[in-house]
């Protein structure tokens, strides 16, 4: 398993609201800025599917990303199976006034290993910035 994390300054409802809510993901969830997630649709139940499509800006490439939901406990954890079969668990733990978001999961075997940890750190990172600077 890779294992990503951030702190961020929000109270848990609010990270948890923008970490589920379709409306929110298509603004965080990208690796670098020539990147964008025009869509995203998500089922947040056991056994319900997510898709967030990933696409470069210029239109060169894209991808969706897509699951399973396996687990769901409410401001507090989340885990899913991804479409080749990898598995990614997210934990959501309070200190103090912030939220410690984890995210492991497991590598694919087509990009290095510190390439893989770098992306999703990277979007890990766009996601607290976007939390962090909304009201």
């Amino acid at each position: 398993m890779i294992t990503v994390e951030t702190t961020i300054k929000a109270p848990i409802e609010k990270v948890w609201e923008f970490w589920t809510k379709p409306e929110h993901i298509t603004n965080w969830n990208f690796a670098s800025d020539d990147w964008c997630c025009p869509s995203a649709t998500n089922d947040l139940r056991p056994d319900g599917k997510f898709v967030w499509r990933m696409e470069a800006k210029d239109g060169s490439m894209g991808f969706d990303f897509n699951g399973i939901y396996n687990q769901i406990e409410k401001h507090k954890f989340i885990s899913y199976t991804m479409e080749d079969g990898r598995n990614v668990e997210i934990e959501f733990k309070a200190e103090g006034d912030n939220i410690k978001l984890t995210e492991s999961f497991e590598p694919e075997t087509t990009n290095p290993v510190e390439m893989q940890r770098a992306g999703w750190q990277a979007i890990l990172e766009n996601f607290k910035k976007l939390v962090e600077s909304s009201k």
